[in-house]
């Protein structure tokens, strides 16, 4: 653990801790996924700041296991490259865009809900309907841990990576690209049963590339000034 860059270590272990916290308070009545997960942002109880707190929570040891498994995994390796103050704001964006997009997805699900009752939409329907909304939850560091993987795959394209079960290795930009497809194929059956908030893994993937293109661009540009100089 020593050996891990500051902000890897702290983001395993804050979210370890978030673990323990969430079991030791249940107990005493407090859910803190209810509190601090991220609601649909027309149900009743959404907080905007839960676009940041909803990536430090997780279902269980399993789901931390996972996550917390590739941010050690690629984590390490991006904030040694990019440096920790630039990492941490990485993964920070990438759980952000990560939840907006679960937001405009959920929105979808309900404006087309909505449009199939057609003429039988009242007020108060459409209150039951945000209170039913309100039970659906977003937690977990996912959305995060997807842009870190499509930083790494942008960074090392040609790095070989053993990925169980695939029985070879298999390049870093395929790895991604493989992710992408298989995400946005779950995404589009609308498979709810799975539990898995699978436009959210890609919008992380998106503010990733974004955040990476943009230092490209500015790094381009300071380059060109220096030169001129």
């Amino acid at each position: 653990m020593n050996k891990l860059p500051p902000i890897t270590k702290n983001l395993l272990i804050i979210n370890v801790l978030c673990l323990m916290g969430t079991m030791a308070l249940y107990k005493y009545g407090i859910d803190l996924h209810k509190l601090c997960g991220l609601h649909f942002f027309l149900a009743p109880d959404f907080h905007i700041w839960q676009l940041i707190t909803y990536q430090f929570l997780h279902e269980g040891f399993t789901h931390l296991f996972l996550n917390m498994f590739a941010v050690w995994m690629f984590g390490r390796i991006m904030e040694m490259q990019w440096g920790s103050n630039r990492f941490l704001l990485f993964y920070l964006i990438c759980g952000i865009g990560a939840g907006l997009t679960q937001e405009l997805f959920q929105f979808a699900q309900y404006q087309i809900t909505l449009a199939s009752i057609g003429d039988d939409v009242t007020p108060e329907l459409i209150q039951r309907f945000r209170i039913y909304m309100n039970a659906f939850l977003t937690v977990g560091a996912s959305g995060a841990v997807y842009g870190i993987l499509l930083g790494y795959g942008m960074t090392f394209p040609n790095n070989q990576l053993f990925i169980i079960p695939i029985p070879f290795p298999i390049k870093a930009k395929w790895l991604v690209i493989g992710y992408i497809v298989l995400e946005l194929v779950l995404g589009l059956r609308n498979n709810a049963s799975d539990n898995v908030a699978h436009f959210a893994h890609l919008g992380g993937m998106l503010a990733g590339f974004l955040i990476i293109l943009y230092w490209k661009h500015k790094e381009r540009k300071d380059n060109h000034i220096n030169f001129t100089w």
